[in-house]
């Protein structure tokens, strides 16, 4: 199963390339971004992107995978996930069924031909890593919030992410033939391994400045005036300030400007926020403490 090193072929002409269609696909980039997507693509290198929740990692993905034609495969990270949900793993239920059929049908049935027969590919339950590896179409491998997963996990994307393929010993190695575009996502929740980091590129993503936050929610809600706009990232820029539980992300800006929107408001004064707290924030101690520097109350 196994074939000649994977094709790298990138898809970006340019940093300017790599801004326009992220544009065209909804996403606005900052240079910095930009540029580091490039050189990803170019070098045929992971991304690693770390920063805060809700500053648009995962929309990175999906939009390099829209503004590329690519095929999104995402795998959720999570405490406990193992090689079985990342990689394969075996239908066991339908090997039992094949094992039981070939003793009843031929008591003298050959093991080695059994097992050979069980351990094909009839009976391999691909799973987001070696789904990725086998697509011959572009792809985008989004591996997200690798921090949430043990450690014992990053060793089995070690192979993955340095030669593009998957060890199954029962059937080989499986070798990609087109290279996908990797994009891996961290919350900082705890350090990665070094082993890791070396095999991806790094952005560090953080919360736009408030110019590229007021042009992404006007892009988004394009029915909001400029004035209810600027009101907007400035309150949503003074909650960050604050020590919450939960800071605002920028996907919780855009659902602010839709739901005043929904409930026909053109102005942000403090009936408003009050009224409507509950859209950015979602700890009740996030939302005491803002209604008293705010002064709300």
């Amino acid at each position: 199963m196994s074939s000649d090193s994977p094709a790298h072929r990138p898809v970006f002409g340019s940093v300017a390339d790599v801004t326009a269609r992220l544009a065209d696909a909804g996403y606005l980039a900052s240079t910095a971004v930009a540029t580091t997507v490039f050189l990803a693509d170019r070098l045929g290198k992971p991304l690693l992107v770390e920063g805060p929740a809700g500053v648009g990692k995962t929309e990175l993905a999906k939009a390099v995978a829209a503004a590329t034609g690519s095929g999104l495969v995402r795998l959720q990270c999570y405490e406990g996930i193992d090689e079985a949900r990342a990689l394969y793993e075996w239908n066991h239920a339908k090997q039992l069924l094949r094992i039981t059929a070939g003793q009843r049908g031929e008591a003298s049935a050959d093991w080695d031909a059994t097992r050979d027969d069980v351990f094909s590919e009839e009976f391999l339950l691909p799973r987001p890593l070696l789904t990725a590896i086998r697509r011959t179409d572009p792809t985008v491998l989004l591996i997200d919030e690798i921090d949430k997963a043990d450690v014992e996990v990053e060793g089995l994307l070690l192979e993955v992410l340095s030669d593009f393929q998957v060890s199954i010993p029962e059937l080989g190695t499986v070798t990609a033939n087109r290279r996908p575009f990797v994009l891996l996502t961290s919350n900082s929740t705890r350090e990665l391994s070094e082993a890791l980091k070396r095999r991806c590129l790094f952005l560090h993503l953080d919360f736009p400045d408030a110019d590229l936050e007021r042009r992404i929610v006007l892009t988004r809600v394009p029915e909001l005036t400029e004035q209810l706009t600027d009101a907007l990232v400035r309150t949503v820029r003074v909650l960050r300030a604050m020590e919450l539980r939960k800071a605002p992300s920028v996907a919780e800006t855009i659902d602010w400007g839709r739901t005043l929107l929904a409930l026909g408001l053109d102005t942000l004064d403090d009936d408003a926020v009050r009224a409507t707290l509950g859209v950015v924030l979602k700890h009740r101690s996030d939302a005491d403490k803002a209604a008293a520097e705010l002064r709300l109350n």
